[in-house]
């Protein structure tokens, strides 16, 4: 982090397939050891899972699966007084998108299902209708902030 100035943020170029930058940005946060391709190919193949399985077009599947899991507010760990509360603060829209995505990995990653694209196939339509674990997460989430509400005046 320097301390003199803001640092800029990389513009991320769109998916090949949709001309998407939101799916590219998934497809990053899917990534492990910088393989990019293999990445693509699950995501890529959880959409065409998607499209066959429910009618419906990926891309707002997708979309509205983000959007949903998508969090309001967070705590955060606030010392004062040599006591440790937890603030609820609101969540950045760039920082909702990175949680929203990342939950939805993990929820993926420890589903049942065979493969990773049935996986998060799985996880992306149950997003989209409201259910599923990364909505667990983000409710819970919520339920934490809304039971510290108390400590609202401790925000930073």
């Amino acid at each position: 982090m320097p301390r003199r100035r803001e640092v800029p943020k990389r513009e991320i170029l769109p998916d090949p397939k949709y001309g998407n930058a939101e799916v590219a940005k998934f497809v990053n946060v899917l990534m492990t050891r910088g393989k990019k391709s293999i990445a693509e190919h699950i995501v890529y193949d959880a959409f065409d899972t998607i499209k066959s399985k429910s009618g419906k077009d990926p891309l707002e599947v997708f979309s509205q699966a983000v959007q949903n899991v998508k969090p309001m507010v967070e705590v955060k760990s606030r010392r004062v007084g040599g006591a440790n509360y937890q603030v609820p603060v609101e969540v950045r829209p760039v920082r909702r998108a990175a949680l929203s995505m990342r939950w939805i990995r993990e929820a993926a990653q420890k589903r049942g299902e065979k493969s990773m694209d049935a996986r998060l196939a799985g996880e992306l339509m149950e997003a989209s209708e409201g259910r599923g674990g990364a909505m667990k997460k983000r409710d819970e989430v919520h339920r934490m902030a809304e039971a510290n509400k108390a400590f609202a005046h401790y925000r930073f």
